[in-house]
């Protein structure tokens, strides 16, 4: 017998009966094994959003949000999309159940067959089915998808400070099964729900239970439940007769599997177990099968002590994670979100919180496979509306989220409710706002009781603001199994140093609730660096300074059962300006998930592996001013390490050891103009360990008759930080006062929007016209002059400007979680001022406000010719009100 494949053929001397059995043995395994067969219908997609009547191709996931949420342009598109696509369908599923799964579209979704509804779904953030019936099976079957991303005052969440990405941006799936099937019609989850009691270090007992659906005839049939180790060994299994009735649902649970001396699921040791459940018929044929992970485990929380797996104490130490992506918005494929994972647990995390409502399945498959302990929780954020609609809207999306993320072992809480009080109602009417309370209190308690009735072997949870006394007050505290503290002491108000002792007060006021801290973070812009950092600066230096802090206060106290790290990675808010605007950037991780050095300083706080950093490796491009005729100048460098000490080397020169102090060490570099190669080094274990990096220093000369050759300036007034354009691989440093020789400015203050709790100096607006927010958002008002007494020569300047104050300044936080931030409504006087440039009139008359508007990123190029020793001047003259610069370039021209 001759076998051909592409290439080659080839004899086979062996009978042909041995073939025929190996392709029937291959046939009644594939019928086996794909009896529930699921079909991704992602591609080719005909999209329009609105009205319009331009047609796109798409492939899901896909929202129609990844562009307009990062524009200038305030708000982004809240409407209706439509999706359509062919359906191809083979003839044998007549006899089938089929149906239309969707992973996640947001928010309110509507289907059509053949023009014809069949079915929709309210709620963004779980998954949902549509059976389909009716159907032609001769290739002109059409789905037709009406998703609408509108605000509806009965669909969580109503505020937030995340991105409401529209679109279908998870899979879509068409499923066929059987027509006598397991099956949860109203929840899309498989039917099916494994958990594990009476587990202790000798024993446990896997209990499986579930609904079945029989669209066919009556018929009698068995329930196997075959329960395997990691490597497929059988261990044990259960059989269960039932008698099904047509089209009925049949609720079915089998007889408890033992398993002795069991190997328990931990982070350290994410063991896994199997149960696969099949439904036979009365001839043994598999009608259905379902295969579910299983991880044996026992947790407890405890109000002293803190959180307790497999007896064992343990602290829960990890993040909070949104789903966006860079350039993608919420429609990230699934391998980008295990990589999330697989990233806090290089962290050395063991714990992630699924914020603000529930994500991706392979999130949490991921943390069952990585031995990651998770809460989930639906989107009540805010504040509610006090309607049967919203009610029933959020009890429904509680019990999906239950019901389809059951089986996943690294779940241990439920949670329903996030700073709910923040966004306070009737303010001004007393007796409204406490009927308001009350129904807040209402609502959580039916979650709660819903909760514990849907699932009573996990833990509940809501998450409050840093409004204690209004949650105690309110009686949410006692509501729930543990209470979420959102905390930002030292970011929205107070200073970091206040957070343990808050804590400390939190634990007195509800000594019996075990409590988690599961918000902490300040924004992290990892272009901007300051070696004055203060609150809201934005710096990586006070990041870093406050996350310290932070690890310190929460290692130190048994009580707190765990922390979220408040969050991953940056995230999409388009309401926010901030010097990203429309991002959140409290991530210890960018958007596009490149590390900040926060994240290292987790790392080598929690993972167990020796572990050494350049901190500053990733600032690459960095610059400053001489202090002297020196060739170099010392600025400071960090390295983050969990070694004891480690030893510096700069440009091949070493500066010693230095003990690592709670995972960092702190250097004085001397930086020479140009590449500077560093180099750290330490032995763990007797075992060395290095890390290098590269970075190009721009150093400017104390004057401008030193040897180190004049090309570029860039400078940021009003500032202390300093801003690196990796784009254009440009250094910002911030500007200094004049003097005789160098460069700097005479007269001036720098702006501050006055009796505002925010930073100590500048504005956080979003300047429209740039993507270097931080160069417009700090400025000197009433500076006389600018002066920089550069040798001869030809010279480029550009002056920058935008204006601070006025209509449309945002003067408040828009999320304030400590209510500490007074606002100033104060509109300035207007100025207009000319501009001479080495005695040149060169500006006349600007009038910032009038002519571009405010926040608006104004540039004014000059050349400019330096023929004797008086340098360049830039003169400010006011007309009306005090002249303003916000950052000053200044190139040689050769």
């Amino acid at each position: 017998m001759l076998l051909i494949t592409k290439n080659k053929t080839y004899s086979l001397k062996r009978p042909i009966l041995l073939l025929v059995c190996a392709v029937v043995s291959m046939l009644n395994a594939f019928g086996q094994l794909n009896v529930r067969k699921v079909i991704n219908i992602n591609q080719g997609w005909a999209f329009h959003k609105g009205n319009s009547t331009t047609v796109t191709r798409v492939n899901v996931p896909h929202t129609w949000n990844a562009v307009d949420v990062m524009d200038d342009e305030p708000g982004y598109y809240r409407g209706i999309g439509w999706y359509k696509k062919k359906l191809t369908l083979k003839p044998e599923w007549k006899t089938k159940k089929l149906s239309l799964y969707f992973e996640g579209a947001n928010q309110e979704t509507t289907v059509y067959l053949n023009g014809k509804k069949v079915g929709n779904h309210i709620g963004g953030y779980t998954a949902f089915t549509i059976p389909l019936n009716g159907l032609k099976f001769n290739g002109t079957d059409e789905i037709i998808v009406k998703v609408d991303n509108s605000f509806n005052e009965n669909i969580a969440p109503l505020t937030a400070d995340f991105t409401f990405f529209g679109g279908m941006y998870r899979t879509v799936s068409l499923v066929v099964l059987n027509p006598i099937h397991f099956e949860d019609d109203q929840y899309a989850s498989k039917g099916v729900y494994v958990h594990a009691t009476n587990v202790s270090k000798t024993v446990a007992d896997v209990i499986v239970n579930g609904n079945l659906m029989n669209s066919s005839a009556n018929a009698d049939l068995t329930i196997l439940t075959t329960l395997t180790d990691a490597t497929g060994k059988k261990i044990n299994e259960s059989k269960t007769a039932i008698h099904s009735t047509l089209n009925k649902a049949i609720p079915f649970t089998v007889a408890p599997i033992k398993v002795d001396h069991p190997i328990l699921w931990s982070p350290e040791r994410p063991y896994l177990y199997q149960v696969t459940t099949q439904l036979l018929s009365k001839n043994g044929r598999v009608l259905d099968e379902v295969k579910l992970p299983v991880g044996l485990r026992f947790f407890s929380f405890d109000a002293e002590k803190g959180f307790f797996l497999n007896g064992m104490p343990y602290k829960l130490i990890g993040t909070s994670r949104h789903q966006d992506f860079a350039g993608m918005g919420n429609a990230v494929p699934s391998a980008l979100q295990v990589k999330d994972v697989e990233l806090l647990k290089d962290m050395g995390g063991n714990f992630l919180r699924v914020a603000h409502y529930p994500q991706d399945q392979a999130i949490l498959d991921a943390c069952d496979r990585m031995g990651i302990l998770a809460s989930v929780e639906i989107p009540i954020v805010n504040e509610i509306t006090e309607s049967e609609g919203f009610t029933r809207n959020c009890k429904n999306m509680q019990v999906e989220m239950i019901k389809q993320n059951y089986n996943h072992p690294s779940i241990i809480i439920w949670a329903y409710m996030n700073e709910v009080l923040l966004k306070m109602k009737f303010n001004n009417e007393p007796e409204r706002k406490l009927k308001y309370i009350a129904n807040v209190t209402t609502l959580a308690q039916e979650l709660e009781d819903l909760t514990r009735a849907t699932d009573p072997t996990r833990y509940t949870m809501m998450s409050n603001h840093g409004d204690v006394n209004g949650y105690i007050k309110a009686g949410l505290v006692k509501i729930p199994m543990l209470v979420g503290w959102n905390l930002y002491q030292g970011w929205y108000g107070g200073k970091s140093e206040d957070f343990g002792p808050n804590l400390d007060k939190i634990h007195q006021q509800i000594p019996d609730k075990p409590i988690l801290v599961t918000e902490f973070g300040a924004d992290i812009d990892p272009r901007i660096h300051s070696f004055l950092p203060v609150r809201f600066d934005k710096s990586l230096e006070y990041g870093m300074l406050y996350h310290q802090i932070y690890i310190s206060a929460i290692l130190k106290r048994p009580f707190v059962a765990g922390a979220a790290v408040w969050n991953l990675a940056d995230f999409s808010s388009e309401t926010r300006d901030e010097t990203m605007p429309h991002i959140n950037n409290k991530g210890l991780l960018t958007l596009d998930r490149q590390p900040k050095n926060t994240y290292y300083l987790y790392k080598a706080n929690f993972q167990t592996k020796p572990f050494l950093k350049i901190g500053d490796g990733s600032w690459k491009l960095r610059g400053g001013n001489a202090t002297s005729n020196e060739q170099t100048l010392s600025q400071p460098l960090q390295v983050i390490s969990n070694t004891d000490t480690v030893e510096l080397f700069v440009n091949g020169k070493s500066l010693g050891k230095k003990r690592v102090t709670e995972c960092v060490t702190n250097w004085d570099a001397p930086f020479k103009n140009g590449k500077n190669d560093i180099k750290a080094v330490a032995v763990a274990g007797g075992i060395k360990i290095e890390d290098a990096a590269s970075i190009n220093f721009n150093l400017q000369p104390l004057t401008f008759n030193s040897k180190i050759p004049f090309s570029s300036i860039n400078i940021i007034l009003g500032s202390q930080r300093q801003f690196i354009d990796d784009q254009k691989h440009e250094v910002w440093l911030p500007s200094q006062p004049y003097k005789t020789g160098s460069w700097g400015s005479v007269g001036g203050e720098a702006f501050k929007i006055k009796n505002s709790g925010r930073q100590s100096y500048g504005s956080d607006k979003n300047i429209r016209g740039t993507f270097n927010d931080p160069i417009y958002q700090t400025q000197l008002i009433g500076l006389e002059r600018y002066q920089l007494d550069l040798p001869k020569g030809k010279y480029e300047v550009i002056m920058h400007f935008a204006e601070l104050m006025g209509n449309g300044i945002q003067s408040s936080l828009p999320y304030n979680l400590d209510s500490l931030i007074a606002v100033s409504k104060e509109v300035p006087p207007q100025r207009i001022f000319d501009v001479y440039l080495n005695d040149k009139l060169v500006i006349k008359n600007i009038n910032l406000a009038a002519t571009y508007g405010v926040a608006n990123s104004v540039q004014k190029k000059f050349e400019c010719s330096v023929a004797d020793n008086k340098g360049i001047q830039i003169l400010f003259k006011s007309i009306k009100g005090k002249a303003v610069l916000n950052a000053l370039q200044v190139k040689k021209i050769n």
